[in-house]
């Protein structure tokens, strides 16, 4: 059964699995989130590149203010076995009257990407939007030209709904296209199982 929605959906909350930590994004995480973000890989993407420190920190201030009044909530992710912060990510974009919300802004330690962390955060907080938050749809996007985070998406179950073109104005000038998935509350229970599936092929491997 779906719980209700919540009155204030994005009260910062801790999701702690097996392989993975997601904590309220803070002050603190700055400095070991900045050892990840510096890799300009991770933002080729992304509509608000990171190429400085003082970049991140627009970025990470940000984050911190819509976590505060409550419009995101934005997670530091961590590493349970090494206790490192690998990452980031977050719920954003819930309009309670359609009972939806979006993960995403999602970036992730080249070294940690495709391991059980990324998919057991993804569980974790897709457990939460529908089990706690009572949504009914939960969205995700990535940059059209993205594949291996649409490839990512694909493989957590969501359905990918179609392109947006021309969506977003990136930094150079250009257009971005962007894909949007989804997963229902009535396709929760299958995703779950095979989310579990997954971690437990990765518990029991050599």
């Amino acid at each position: 059964m779906t719980a209700p929605l919540a009155s204030r959906p994005f009260t910062p909350v801790t999701l702690a699995g097996e392989h993975v930590r997601l904590e309220p994004l803070a002050p603190h995480h700055a400095d070991a989130l900045w050892e990840v973000a510096s890799d300009p890989a991770l933002w080729t993407f992304t509509p608000t590149p990171i190429r400085s420190r003082d970049d991140f920190e627009v970025y990470l201030r940000t984050a911190l203010a819509e976590t505060d009044v409550g419009s995101t909530l934005a997670f530091a992710t961590c590493s349970r076995s090494t206790g490192a912060v690998v990452g980031s990510t977050r719920f954003a974009n819930y309009v309670p009257e359609h009972a939806r919300v979006e993960i995403g802004w999602t970036w992730i330690a080249r070294d940690w990407q495709r391991t059980a962390v990324n998919t057991e955060a993804k569980r974790l907080m897709l457990s939460h939007a529908f089990e706690t938050l009572g949504v009914h749809r939960v969205e995700l996007k990535t940059d059209a030209r993205n594949l291996r985070s649409r490839a990512a998406i694909a493989r957590l179950g969501a359905v990918e709904e179609g392109i947006l073109r021309g969506h977003m104005r990136l930094p150079d000038g250009t257009r971005r296209d962007t894909v949007y998935f989804s997963i229902l509350a009535p396709e929760w229970t299958a995703v779950r199982d095979d989310l579990d599936a997954r971690l437990r092929r990765v518990a029991s491997a050599p």
